[in-house]
């Protein structure tokens, strides 16, 4: 069981390389108990990749957040006012079922 709601979106944006890139992360359960660690990232209104890693405790999962947090404020990618970009992180019904296999 999960102790809190991690969960993160980020962008970032450049008008003059035409970039606008998001990154996403959430620390779910899955249904075997396993704590993953849940990120998509592509192009700012597109679908983008997904990645599902699973881990053997809150622990590590939070710890790799955070350092995956810590690398992509680095390279510039900032918190967005608008909680509603982040609706496009959450998967599509029917669409769980195919992330966690």
């Amino acid at each position: 069981m999960i102790s809190q709601p991690y969960q993160l979106y980020v962008e970032r944006t450049d008008e003059a390389r035409n970039m606008a890139r998001f990154y996403a992360m959430t620390i779910e359960p899955d249904l075997f108990g396993e704590v993953c660690l849940v990120r998509r990232w592509g192009r700012i209104g597109a679908h983008g990749q997904t990645k599902v890693q699973p881990f053997a405790s809150e622990r590590d999962a939070v710890m790799v957040f955070l350092d995956l947090l810590r690398q992509k404020r680095s390279r510039g990618y900032r918190t967005v006012a608008s909680a509603a970009r982040y609706q496009a992180f959450l998967p599509e019904k029917g669409e769980e079922t195919q992330l966690r296999g």
